[in-house]
């Protein structure tokens, strides 16, 4: 069995919203509500939920772009939540992340060369005619050539921006790679591309995937395993395999069901989204407001993520009843 790259526990994260101008009351987002995971090495972990579900803050959270409320991240053992300068230094040599926007993600002022060796630069780890070279074998390694490398960002296409992306993340040799949204802002076919070349450096460069997409196919076609992400909370988490054979939470089945080619074997009741997200501060469970099978115990208490025979993991007071 792989060992565990990166443990979280009881990771949580809030937001204090202004009341505005006719509101008194400030509002409380919590966008990371106490999630519990494990990222194993060599494998591609997808995470998976709809939009504001709290994915990329959760992502900023293992970067330590933003600090948690409450909670740990341990990386090989050691806790990352309270790293030195000199420490996190470190350990952002060993984790980076490829961000959403391909546009806004990188320096405009900067050339293709400059972007992918400047964490070069920053770490100091080559001569100044090594980090040429190295920027040079990345760039061919993503799919581009040595003539674009003197090119700044608007001379290229979203699809190439994205692979200059991946080569700034590969630069420092990362042994975890987390992929926010990468090919959402992307054409279905540039899409295709920027998956498989994913695929091929996580093989080349033996990486680890933490995937993050709102998109099931997506999600499907890279992971190993799915965790399925509601209101800051994991609800269900399992192979992907037995994921969409046989889904144990009711927003998963309804996810599966609005995907073109996932779960239209369901029955229609079961398919359709009901009502709107609840706030994020109630008590029970965060689904509640939104499913049919809904029972008392569901208002009074949140369910823990458990194991069902051998299904994987899920969040529910009716899992498996269903």
């Amino acid at each position: 069995m792989a060992s565990v790259l990166m443990d979280i526990r009881q990771l949580k994260k809030t937001y204090r919203l202004s009341g505005g101008f006719l509101r008194q009351k400030h509002r409380v987002i919590r966008a990371v509500n106490g999630i519990d995971l494990q990222i194993f090495e060599g494998e591609t972990l997808g995470l998976v939920g709809e939009s504001g579900c709290g994915k990329s803050t959760l992502a900023r959270l293992l970067i330590k772009l933003e600090e948690p409320d409450e909670g740990t991240v341990s990386f090989r053992g050691r806790d990352v939540t309270s790293l030195s300068p000199e420490d996190l230094k470190t350990y952002r040599r060993r984790v980076q992340m490829i961000f959403q926007d391909p546009y806004s993600s990188l320096n405009p002022r900067k050339s293709a060369q400059s972007i992918i060796s400047e964490p070069l630069t920053i770490f100091r780890t080559h001569s100044p005619a090594e980090r040429k070279e190295k920027v040079l074998q990345l760039m061919k390694k993503v799919g581009l050539s040595e003539e674009q490398a003197r090119r700044y960002p608007h001379e290229f296409s979203g699809g190439q921006r994205q692979r200059i992306g991946i080569a700034r993340a590969l630069a420092l040799q990362p042994e975890l790679v987390i992929a926010d949204e990468p090919v959402s802002a992307l054409d279905a076919s540039i899409q295709a591309q920027i998956l498989n070349l994913l695929q091929d450096l996580k093989k080349d460069f033996g990486l680890t995937y933490l995937f993050i997409s709102h998109d099931l196919n997506v999600i499907h076609h890279v992971s190993d395993r799915i965790a399925v992400m509601y209101l800051g909370r994991i609800v269900e988490l399992a192979g992907k395999h037995e994921l969409y054979r046989e889904p144990l939470h009711p927003y998963t089945r309804m996810l599966l069901a609005a995907m073109p080619g996932c779960g239209t074997h369901r029955k229609k009741k079961e398919t359709q989204i009901h009502g709107e997200a609840g706030d994020t501060g109630e008590a029970g469970c965060s689904f509640k407001n939104r499913c049919m099978y809904k029972i008392a115990v569901c208002d009074e208490r949140a369910p823990d993520l458990l194991p069902y025979a051998g299904r994987g993991l899920c969040a529910c007071h009716r899992a498996g009843r269903i």
